[in-house]
């Protein structure tokens, strides 16, 4: 028997067994891996289905109650006193089935005759409804009457509804839809709420699942547990409770963008499981809803699979074998007469002919490329020397290019060590505080500290929605479609001054306006606050921190709003810079150099403008004009 060593047809023959067993191999695998894939897409397609429909059916029984809430806003508004609102109260949960209770409540000392606080309320017990007139007691700091309360609009709140000292109450965790009642001066007097039991919302989301296994989850602003099928996790556990960063980092990334209120699709690991996720906001809520689909369910009929792995294996390598044989032997006898043809070239010998061959297999293909390649040999020898030359001219350019790229990698250095900078101070303080808060330290220091890296970590965030923006990939799109709000201008103003405030407490803001407030626009919420703040913000940081107006007035099609300040001002040297990207004034002061620009770029996007008033001499004033329409 000839030896592998000796033989080149043996050797060959192994070569190519080894080369076909791997490419076979592989193909399989990628052939089950891209099952598994596809499997799991089709996955997340149904559940994100399923979601779907129960976003619907959530969003329409929201929708009724917020339509049976409304309904009754005038009427209760327009007689607003005690012996009314017990009766209104209980109308609205007789001729609104999908009603749990009704709360209507005046604010502090309304009605002095029946002391510092009044309050009916009407909860359906049963197929009964029961009314009362409730005990005093402090609801004035209950999240269902503050929140809309300092909103100043209507909106929806979950809370676990703990008995107090009254006498009637709901059961459990309460979904909340809380609209601020107004007197005849605009003034608020009262919240009327009305109240939906989770556990009944609950019961409506598990009617439909996709996989026995999957379930739906919850989740409010912070994180807390709204809706999830272990009940003891509910309300009073967030999905960050008791989570280890290194080992759950994809549960902390699902809560992050669930509160965000942003929707998606991703892949968990629950409680040792995979799972597939996918989530979306609820509608007009701060809340969250997940569908979670565990592999075992998803991958049940794909497991199966695996046990004809083995056999196909088997058979498709003894087929493979037999393969590669018959071709190596029918392959390899004309390469020997290749071989000393083509060792004569290697040497330098160019008179060497080799025939053109009639086999049309791969060695006779081969044959023919020697031939070819002998006859095109000295053309392209000849052609070498045009191409060197070419080659040192393509050179010369790509030095030339070397050196515009590096002249770019020095701004783009030079840009991220301004990021870096500017990150790091919030960055660092949050993360000392943090330390210092994990050491432990006095009750009273608590506040002061975690206000501290509240406001440093808003730094943060408002430096990366910036970056984000700065990009203008797909932003004129994405502002054009969202052109389509009915925006009041003063409130939108005024919601822009509280932002700013927010950011800057000791700062007195005073707010000026010659419109009514029903006076509209038709524009983007979002960029047109964002376009405000910015400015607001510039003028917080670089005046006195004692003379900031904001002022809204009309002048024909236009509406401008106005931001002046009595800081140091601009020079008329910086003027021409102030809106240019990544440009300050100062290279130590603190920003990015892009909140200007940004501010400039969102008010052209929505027909507008904005500009620096020259003739203003006392500081800063910043114009920004949008038409009406």
């Amino acid at each position: 028997m000839i030896s592998i060593r000796q033989s080149f047809a043996n050797k060959l023959l192994l070569g190519i067994l080894v080369l076909t067993v791997i490419i076979f191999t592989t193909s399989l695998g990628i052939l089950f891996s891209q099952s598994r894939h596809m499997i799991r897409v089709e996955a997340l397609a149904r559940a994100s289905a399923v979601l779907n429909t129960t976003m619907e059916r959530i969003d329409r029984n929201l929708m009724i109650i917020e339509t049976a809430t409304n309904a009754y806003i005038q009427v209760v508004e327009d007689s607003f006193e005690p012996d009314s609102i017990l009766h209104y109260s209980n109308s609205i949960l007789i001729l609104n089935s999908h009603l749990d209770g009704c709360s209507i409540s005046a604010e502090p000392d309304l009605f002095p005759k029946y002391g510092h606080q009044f309050s009916a309320y009407s909860i359906r017990k049963g197929d009964s409804i029961v009314s009362v007139i409730e005990k005093p007691y402090d609801y004035f700091h209950k999240i269902w009457y503050k929140t809309p309360r300092e909103r100043d609009e209507a909106c929806w709140v979950a809370y676990f509804d703990e008995s107090d000292s009254l006498e009637v109450t709901i059961d459990g965790m309460l979904a909340s839809y809380g609209v601020p009642l107004r007197g005849k001066n605009g003034s608020v007097v009262g919240i009327i709420s009305t109240d939906l039991s989770l556990l009944k919302l609950s019961k409506i989301i598990s009617e439909v699942r996709p996989y026995p296994n999957s379930y739906f989850v919850m989740l409010d602003g912070e994180g807390r547990y709204l809706i999830h099928p272990d009940q003891k996790q509910l309300f009073y556990r967030s999905i960050f409770t008791d989570i280890d960063p290194r080992k759950q980092s994809d549960v902390i990334a699902l809560g992050h963008e669930m509160t965000a209120g942003n929707k998606g699709r991703m892949a968990v690991r629950i409680d040792g499981e995979e799972c597939l996720v996918s989530y979306q906001p609820v509608p007009r809520t701060e809340w969250s809803l997940a569908i979670v689909c565990p592999d075992r369910d998803v991958l049940a009929g794909y497991d199966s699979l695996t046990y004809i792995l083995g056999p196909l294996l088997f058979f498709g390598l003894l087929i493979i074998l037999v393969m590669c044989y018959r071709a190596v032997n029918h392959a390899i006898r004309p390469i020997s007469e290749l071989l000393e043809k083509t060792q004569a070239i290697a040497s330098g010998n160019m008179e060497v002919h080799i025939p053109k061959s009639e086999r049309i297999d791969v060695t006779g293909s081969l044959q023919n490329s020697f031939a070819s390649m002998l006859q095109s040999l000295n053309f392209h020898m000849g052609s070498v020397r045009y191409t060197t030359q070419q080659t040192k001219e393509r050179n010369e350019e790509l030095e030339k290019a070397t050196r515009l790229v590096e002249e770019a990698d020095k701004q783009k250095t030079a840009f991220i060590q301004n990021v870096s900078h500017q990150i790091r101070t919030p960055l660092n303080i949050v993360m000392g505080f943090a330390q210092v808060l994990r050491e432990g330290v006095a009750e009273e220091e608590k506040k002061s500290i975690t206000d501290m890296m509240s406001h440093n970590a808003k730094h943060l965030r408002r430096m990366l929605f910036m970056l984000f923006d700065s990009s203008e990939t797909g932003l004129s799109e994405e502002i054009s479609a969202l052109r389509q709000d009915h925006i009041p201008c003063n409130a939108v103003a005024q919601m822009s001054v509280n932002d700013t405030v927010r950011y800057f407490p000791e700062l007195d803001i005073r707010f000026k306006t010659n419109v009514p407030d029903d006076l509209c626009i038709q524009t983007s919420r979002l960029y047109l606050k964002r376009s405000l703040r910015e400015i607001l913000y510039n003028a917080a940081k670089y005046s006195d921190g004692k003379h900031v107006l904001m002022e809204v007035e009309r002048e024909g099609d236009m509406v401008r709003f106005i931001v002046e300040d009595t800081g140091k001002g601009i020079t008329e040297a910086d003027r021409e810079n102030i809106f240019k990207f990544f440009t300050k004034v100062d290279d130590l002061s603190e920003g990015l150099g892009l909140g200007l620009p940004l501010a400039k770029r969102h008010a052209q996007m929505l027909n507008g403008d904005l500009r620096l008033d020259a003739d203003y001499q006392e500081g800063c004033r910043f114009i920004l004009e949008l038409p009406l329409a």
